[in-house]
């Protein structure tokens, strides 16, 4: 099941499909690792949902909700 990463719930792992947005922010995401094939686990979301910290390449990322919109994942379970 295709999902955004804004959607993931916590705990939730998938892997990378695409990335979308437009120069500076896809360039920033791919810049921090987040490129399709990647695996990523969503680890904690902040108390209004904005940011969100990822587990991802074996470090820890946190993203706005905005990036996080951007990346397609193919949920695993």
């Amino acid at each position: 099941m295709e999902k955004y990463l804004s959607d993931f719930a916590v705990g939730e792992t998938g892997e990378i499909k695409s990335v979308a947005g437009e120069g500076k922010i896809r360039r920033r995401l791919f810049d921090m690792g987040v490129t399709p094939g990647a695996f990523v686990t969503l680890r904690k979301k902040a108390p209004l949902g904005d940011p969100v910290e990822l587990n991802i390449r074996g470090y820890e990322l946190s993203l706005r909700k905005a990036e996080a919109a951007c990346v397609l994942t193919e949920v695993k379970k």
